[in-house]
């Protein structure tokens, strides 16, 4: 990500925000699935209440962590998450850094828009961006920059994230309160899900709430790490609608294209697509396929694209950067999802408020995203998305789709990063009330929440980085750390009335 990135939390002042979170997030997860066999609405912003905050109270204002191994310049919703929710809680007043691993040469401390800075850590990288960890081995680091930045509030995204995990840690370690946003479902069965789950339970039985984007997720995430669904909120992934606007100038042609936008990887269903493209190219002449992104299973669409000599009816475009996707989603007139697994899909309400008609996978959280009028769900089979696609078709030629301007300006209402940040404030201002558990505590949480073996062998590493910590404080003391200079936050030092204040006090002492 360049450092020039537009402010994503400086939109027009006329945007409305929507009552913050819903009480239902709170609710035992028998009720939540109660609701969904029920039928429930999108979780958009406008179907949650809150109580209203009262007029006279003043916003307490927080200094934010935000830790993760997936950030700029790495592409996904994760790392948009991350930079678009920092912005918009720096222009609520709030002090924020993001904490990440190098990548290739962007090292060290580089800073973005509105003093947003990131601190890029010589970590070794061990798969998929993720570091390798040992608990032990960043706390000297953590710890000098939290101190540093004097960080009251640990926020870290992603249970694929070593570092996510270990900020978390550490964190308790030093006393500091924790916030973890959960952006992915996990099963139950497989190894790896095995052993990712025991790590969950893990590293969130201490930690003072958690964060899901949807309610699928939540119910997920509290049975996987076998959590309190108090201390669980639903706060949904959001999109800028200024960046992704239709095309009204578009002409009208015979030619059909539909869009596909996803990492070509198993997670999102590219098997699927390679079954659909054949079937649907053979019955419908006018139809193209346009597809952006990267990833292993790019080989099985070039197969499918020689066998069935489609070159002229299926562009693959590679990898995209975030200022090109829409340009590449108002070239079509549907949008194809074939995920197999998503906890809040992104990608279908970037393509919707570009006024594409979705066709989708029912899976995960996807259902709760979008109106029934604005997509088309499908189970995760060719013959279904391909039953999914006709259906559109069909739509499309008869013109009963809603127009794209419509599905722009009903979207655009339903998540905005405004919004997401006003309540994940109230997260903040909630743990902030909360006490951090002390060692022992802590310590008797794990045997107790994650079973005699494993909860022991992490209360060894509880006591072990305890001491380390100790050692670190002898040798280096909290005191003896500079403290940085805020970037952002209510102290700012670069914005331009501190700038202009010390131009003019220099120009007086000249």
């Amino acid at each position: 990500m360049p450092e020039t990135v537009e402010d994503a939390g400086s939109r027009s002042a006329e945007e409305p925000i929507h009552p913050p979170v819903s009480r239902r997030s709170l609710l035992p997860v028998s009720s939540m699935v109660h609701s969904r066999r029920e039928g429930r609405k999108p979780c958009s912003s406008s179907n949650l209440s809150w109580p209203p905050e009262p007029a006279h109270a003043p916003r307490r204002t927080h200094t934010i962590c935000m830790v993760s191994d997936f950030f700029y310049p790495n592409m996904g919703g994760v790392e948009s998450h991350i930079y678009q929710l920092s912005q918009c809680l720096i222009a609520r007043g709030h002090k924020v850094i993001i904490v990440t691993h190098a990548y290739g040469d962007r090292k060290g401390i580089r800073y973005l828009t509105n003093g947003l800075k990131v601190y890029y850590l010589p970590l070794k990288v061990m798969y998929n961006q993720s570091t390798a960890t040992t608990l032990l081995h960043s706390l000297p680091l953590l710890r000098y920059i939290f101190v540093r930045e004097q960080i009251s509030v640990v926020h870290s995204h992603s249970s694929f994230s070593a570092m996510a995990h270990d900020a978390l840690f550490h964190a308790k370690t030093m006393g500091l309160h924790t916030v973890f946003t959960d952006h992915s479902l996990f099963g139950f069965a497989d190894v790896s899900s095995v052993l990712t789950n025991k790590l969950l339970t893990v590293s969130l039985c201490d930690t003072n709430h958690i964060i899901c984007v949807s309610y699928t997720s939540k119910e997920n995430t509290v049975l996987r790490a076998a959590l309190d669904p108090k201390i669980v909120s639903v706060i949904p992934n959001a999109v800028d609608p200024t960046d992704f606007t239709p095309d009204l100038q578009k002409e009208k042609s015979n030619k059909i294209t539909i869009v596909v936008v996803s990492r070509l990887v198993y997670r999102k269903g590219v098997d699927l697509l390679g079954g659909i493209i054949p079937e649907m190219c053979q019955k419908y002449p006018e139809l193209h396929f346009l597809i952006g992104g990267e990833g292993p299973k790019r080989i099985i669409l070039e197969e499918v694209r020689e066998r069935y000599q489609l070159h002229d009816r299926v562009r693959l475009l590679g990898a995209l950067e975030h200022h090109q996707v829409r340009n590449v989603l108002v070239e079509g007139e549907i949008f194809l999802n074939t995920s197999l697994t998503e906890a809040f899909c992104m990608a279908i309400v970037e393509a919707a408020s570009c006024g594409l008609q979705v066709v989708t996978t029912k899976v995960g959280g996807i259902p709760e995203v979008l109106p029934d009028n604005f997509i088309l769900l499908c189970e995760p089979s060719v013959k279904s998305l391909c039953i999914g696609l006709e259906k559109a078709i069909d739509k499309l030629r008869r013109g009963t789709l809603p127009s794209p301007e419509t599905i722009h300006n009903t979207v655009k209402t339903f998540y905005t990063w405004r919004n997401v940040a006003k309540r994940t404030e109230q997260v903040y201002d909630r743990v902030a009330k909360e006490t951090v558990l002390p060692i022992s505590e802590r310590l008797e949480r794990l045997v107790n929440h994650c079973g005699v073996v494993t909860g022991s062998i992490f209360a060894l590493f509880v006591v072990i980085s305890f001491l380390f910590l100790v050692f670190l404080r002898w040798t280096t003391p909290d005191y003896l750390i500079d403290i940085a200079v805020d970037a952002s936050g209510s102290k700012a030092a670069w914005t331009q009335e501190y700038c202009s204040k010390k131009k003019t006090k220099n120009f007086l002492i000249k």
